[in-house]
């Protein structure tokens, strides 16, 4: 269980010892591939567990970190009102996987998702400047984070328009700069190369998601472009259809809202999307992630904590009937067996699939706008008074 743990020790050795050339940073596993901010947390953890070799400390930090990840993701959810209690006890006690991903494997995709979860908290309280700065820190720890940004730029824009969304991006760009100064100026391209690296190759023999397909299609060009296409058409048809919901057009969110002709309704916590129209922050970046994770090019069991605590939230944000609750508590179920079953199959890959499938069409069909129904006229009312 430790096979992870030591490549990240080794990996960031190279840095305690004094290099910074990002190409020459290696561990067991293969050579750096996590932006800069991944490298001074786990130095940071490094020196906590006497060099990496008290892993049971380690352990017990990153349970605390479970911990603090579970208080974040509620206190979201306490915010949102829209989950029952009861699935509360999945999310803690029902998932092996998550469980061992936190504390048995101490990977570092936990570590960015709740410094994700923190800024999602300060979005929700209005403080969009360190929300923006904790985003940003979520992303150099690990590049999965960018699935959200779509929908922050949306909710930026929605918020402050294109001129007063640059100072909130540039919070995030600075911060990225500032990172990775130490290796941009011994090997720029070398950092940038090997810490944001879009075009890496996965291994098949790891993939949880598309077990069902022949290896060479796995590793074609061509169905990695297929899945980027299919994925920013997924955030456009959301954009404009899900979360756009000003009569306007979708190019007036460049403006500033107070020039808008028909100002976008409110940014609430709470997405009353089928009742009134509301924009719900939640909402937005939630399924901005989801829809990259459904058309990856390959998921890992590592990553079922990208979006395992926003699963909840994205079955029950949709209005639910009283039977209706169960086929969601199922498809949960499916899902966490589908990350369980170890290696992946043809059948656990499909199911996964579906599931997602089931998921986008409950977000897309029950989030639809209702149509505009004109207020009833007075008209037929005085003529039958007049006729009587």
């Amino acid at each position: 269980t430790e096979i992870d743990w030591k490549a990240y020790m080794d990996e960031v050795e190279g840095f305690a010892n004094g290099t910074l050339d990002y190409t020459q940073l290696k561990g067991d596993t293969g050579p750096l591939v996590y932006p800069a901010g991944f490298v001074y947390i786990f130095l940071g953890l490094y020196y906590a567990t006497g060099r990496g070799t008290d892993i049971r400390l380690a352990q017990y930090l990153f349970a605390g970190l479970y911990l603090l990840n579970l208080l974040l993701v509620f206190r979201i959810y306490c915010r949102t009102n829209k989950v029952p209690p009861y699935v509360f006890f999945f999310m803690c006690c029902a998932s092996y996987r998550i469980h061992s991903i936190f504390v048995l494997r101490l990977f570092n995709d936990p570590v960015a998702m709740a410094i994700l979860f923190l800024a999602i908290n300060l979005f929700l309280e209005e403080h969009w400047s360190w929300g923006c700065f904790f985003f940003s820190l979520a992303v150099s720890v690990k590049m999965n984070i960018l699935l959200f940004a779509p929908g922050l730029l949306f909710l930026l824009l929605h918020r402050f328009g294109l001129l007063g969304s640059i100072p909130k991006l540039c919070i995030c760009a600075v911060l990225q700069v500032i990172l990775g100064l130490p290796f941009l100026l011994v090997n720029p391209v070398g950092y940038l190369t090997r810490s944001f690296d879009l075009g890496r190759q996965f291994q098949f023999k790891w993939t949880v998601n598309w077990r069902f397909l022949p290896e060479d299609v796995f590793q074609n060009r061509a169905f990695h472009a297929t899945l980027l296409l299919a994925h920013l058409a997924g955030l456009g048809l959301f954009a404009l259809h899900r979360w756009h919901r000003s009569k306007e057009s979708i190019l007036a969110l460049l403006k500033d809202p107070a020039e808008r002709k028909h100002p976008s309704p409110p940014l609430t916590v709470n997405n009353i999307l089928w009742q009134g129209g509301q924009q719900g922050i939640v909402f937005v970046l939630f399924s901005s992630n989801f829809l990259g994770v459904c058309c990856s090019r390959s998921l890992h069991y590592q990553f079922y904590v990208w979006y395992f605590h926003t699963l909840p939230y994205l079955l029950w944000c949709t209005p639910t009937a009283k039977l209706a609750h169960m086929p969601k508590v199922l498809l949960l179920g499916v899902i966490e067996l589908c990350w369980n079953t170890y290696p992946s199959t043809v059948c656990s890959s499909l199911s996964l699939h579906i599931c997602h499938g089931l998921v986008l069409l409950q977000l897309w069909y029950g989030t639809a706008p209702l149509p505009h129904t004109p207020p009833p006229s007075r008209r037929p009312a005085a003529i039958s008074k007049k006729a009587q």
